[in-house]
C-alpha cells in the first residue's frame, strides 16, 4: 500500500520537483478537497474521480451486545466515485508475454 511519502516522492520524481514541493502541491490538493466537502459541494479531479457529501438522516438502530433500541444520530459522509480513467485502467487486462 502506498502512503503519503511514497505518493509525494512519485509525484516529486515524475514533475521533476523537489519532495518539499510535491509535498506542499500534496496538501494543497487534499486540503482543497477538504474545504469543498465541508462546505457540500461535490470535487471532481480528472482522471481520479468525484467526491461528494450525503447525509444520513437520524435513526433508531439496536445495540448489537445488548439488543436495546438505540438512537443513530444524524451525520454526513464523504462518497468516491471512480472516473472512466481510472475504472478502465485498473479493469484493463494484462497483456501476456511468452
Amino acid at each position: 500500500m502506498a502512503g503519503k511519502a511514497d505518493i509525494i516522492s512519485s509525484i516529486a520524481d515524475a514533475a521533476g520537483i523537489t519532495k518539499k514541493e510535491a509535498g506542499a502541491a500534496y496538501d494543497a490538493l487534499i486540503d482543497h478537497i477538504r474545504k469543498s466537502m465541508k462546505r457540500g459541494d461535490r470535487c471532481a479531479v480528472p482522471g481520479l474521480g468525484t467526491f461528494s457529501v450525503s447525509s444520513r438522516k437520524a435513526r433508531q438502530g439496536r445495540n448489537p451486545a445488548t439488543g436495546q433500541p438505540m438512537k443513530i444520530s444524524a451525520s454526513k459522509n464523504v462518497k468516491f466515485k471512480a472516473g472512466k480513467d481510472l475504472r478502465e485502467s485498473v479493469n484493463k487486462k494484462k497483456s501476456s508475454k511468452k
